[in-house]
């Protein structure tokens, strides 16, 4: 449940959901397992179905969209897919690794601004360059929020648009991490593990909505430097009390 709370407040907010898992599966001192990785991104399904039921007009009414979602979900999938193995095996149980890349993704956060004012249509050309920033996300600690909104501002786009793509480019990248991942460990999950992925994926769908709420209404007036600063005094306080 604790796991489930924590996906669902982060995996929409530029901090690093899989960084925030792997941190606090380390604090209640739960032993790295092929099930505790698969519930890790399993629970990402339930964060995205909010996306889903809160931005359904954009998917029922525009065609145009899922053209630049597959644009910009075509890098991750071929990053994923090649670095499969690589990513499960040894990425999502590096904690070294998840610090070092919230304290450097934090430091962009607080120098690089955004502009509230910048482009808020989003072409192709930009759709992909989102999509390759979003790529660089498999490295836990990255943040894929933060990837994609800084791949957007980095393309013109304003704060807010930026947000929004990155809510949608989250359906059809975790469904496919997901749905990738549950097929290859289809052998090793019992009743009981399902059952409990499910639990999880509830919890994660509840609290990933308050969360979208909260960011669309926050970039509308702030930039990210406070989640930057965030992210900065988590690394040091995990690298320095508990790593």
């Amino acid at each position: 449940m604790i796991l489930s709370i924590v996906e669902g407040i982060t995996e929409f907010l530029p901090i690093s959901s899989t960084g925030h898992l792997i941190l606090a599966s380390k604090l209640l001192s739960i032993t790295p397992s092929d099930f505790s990785k698969t519930f890790d991104i399993g629970i990402q399904l339930g964060a995205i179905m909010a996306v889903v039921v809160l931005y359904y007009k954009k998917f029922i009414h525009g065609s145009e969209i899922y053209k630049k979602l597959l644009v910009a979900f075509i890098p991750s999938a071929l990053v994923g897919l090649v670095l499969y193995p690589f990513i499960k095996g040894f990425l999502l149980g590096s904690s070294t690794i998840t610090l070092l890349s919230l304290f450097l993704g934090g430091l962009i956060l607080i120098f690089y601004k955004g502009r509230n004012d910048g482009m808020e249509r989003i072409g192709y050309k930009e759709a992909l360059k989102i999509g390759i920033f979003q790529s660089i996300s498999v490295v836990p600690g990255v943040s894929r929020a933060a990837a994609t909104i800084l791949g957007g501002m980095f393309s013109g786009l304003s704060r807010k648009a930026s947000v929004e793509f990155s809510f949608l480019l989250a359906v059809p990248t975790m469904l496919g991490a997901t749905a990738l991942d549950i097929y290859k460990s289809r052998g090793t999950l019992s009743s009981g593990d399902l059952g409990t992925l499910v639990l999880g994926m509830a919890l994660s769908f509840v609290f990933a909505a308050i969360a979208v709420k909260f960011l669309i209404g926050y970039v509308k007036k702030h930039d990210f430097t406070a989640f930057g600063v965030y992210r900065i005094i988590l690394a040091v306080l995990f690298y320095l009390f508990v790593k």
